[in-house]
């Protein structure tokens, strides 16, 4: 759910490894990540929880940790990365950020990612990351792409069976046209009207909105 971000423990300590994990909705439990960060060593005071969708970067707690916390030097750890984001370009985007900002990347599910490799074999890594990333961003954005083709799938199927989606159409009270002609002429006040047609006021103007 967007908005919706917390931290654990609520203090960031001084360590300067930040933990990052994220869930898509506020029913869904992050603890499985939390104990993947905490194990490798992120303190659980410097993790930042989102509970939103992966479909941007426009997370409150990410967005908070990358601007106002994370500076050059700093690690950050998630455990799959695509809690980053599920679009392969927003993930690009998003490590060339850190990389340009000098803020460290591990991510669990990349080992090669875990490991300090010597300068002058530096593109080693580079060269392995950038593969491995190409590949685990190609299946995040896949994923997403089927959940919304479920989801569309789903839609259609109902519709085919005539069930209907958002708020049910509202049928006329026998004597609205009475009633709305009392109205019109002032004799009753709207109050009275709802009254006699035995409605909700918000189904009253709904109801007006479309004659």
């Amino acid at each position: 759910m967007a908005g919706l971000f917390e931290t654990i423990g609520g203090v960031f300590m001084d360590n300067r490894t930040f933990g990052y994990a994220r869930v898509s909705s506020r029913e869904q439990h992050e603890d499985r990540q939390i104990e993947a960060l905490t194990n490798y060593g992120v303190s659980r005071d410097n993790i930042i929880v989102d509970k939103c969708s992966g479909k941007d970067t426009e997370r409150e707690g990410y967005q908070y940790l990358k601007k106002q916390i994370l500076r050059s030097g700093d690690t950050l750890v998630i455990k799959e990365l695509d809690r980053l984001s599920r679009s392969k370009s927003d993930i690009k985007q998003e490590l060339e950020y850190f990389k340009n900002h000098g803020v460290h990347i591990r991510i669990l599910d990349i080992p090669t990612t875990l490991t300090d490799f010597p300068p002058e074999q530096m593109w080693v890594m580079d060269m392995i990351n950038a593969i491995l990333i190409e590949v685990l961003g190609s299946i995040a954005e896949n994923e997403r792409l089927k959940i919304r083709r479920r989801q569309r799938e789903g839609i259609d199927a109902a519709k085919k069976k005539d069930i209907k989606f958002g708020r049910p159409t509202l049928e006329l009270p026998e004597n609205w046209e009475i009633v709305m002609q009392a109205v019109e002429a002032k004799q009753i006040t709207v109050s009275q009207a709802i009254g006699q047609l035995h409605i909700s006021r918000s189904s009253y103007y709904r109801l007006k909105q479309h004659q």
